[in-house]
């Protein structure tokens, strides 16, 4: 590798503008500012819904003529 073109990795706060949580991280950064992370995020909370999903799936079905598992 190259001498002295890397930038300086350092250890940083990151904020959640979302829940106020603050955790340390490595970046080149000075500080970080997420959106969203994993102390508020659905998907990590178990909040997370996956009903629309079904409903895609059997709206596809009905436009192309397939038969779902059920009508069989």
């Amino acid at each position: 590798m190259k001498q002295k073109i890397h930038p300086q990795y350092n250890k940083v706060k990151v904020y959640c503008v979302t829940c106020g949580n603050e955790f340390e991280a490595g970046s080149t950064k000075k500080e970080l500012r997420v959106d969203t992370c994993s102390n508020c995020h659905p998907f990590y909370t178990g909040k997370q819904k996956n009903i629309a999903a079904a409903g895609r799936v059997d709206k596809f079905n009905k436009k192309y003529g397939f038969k779902s598992e059920e009508d069989e």
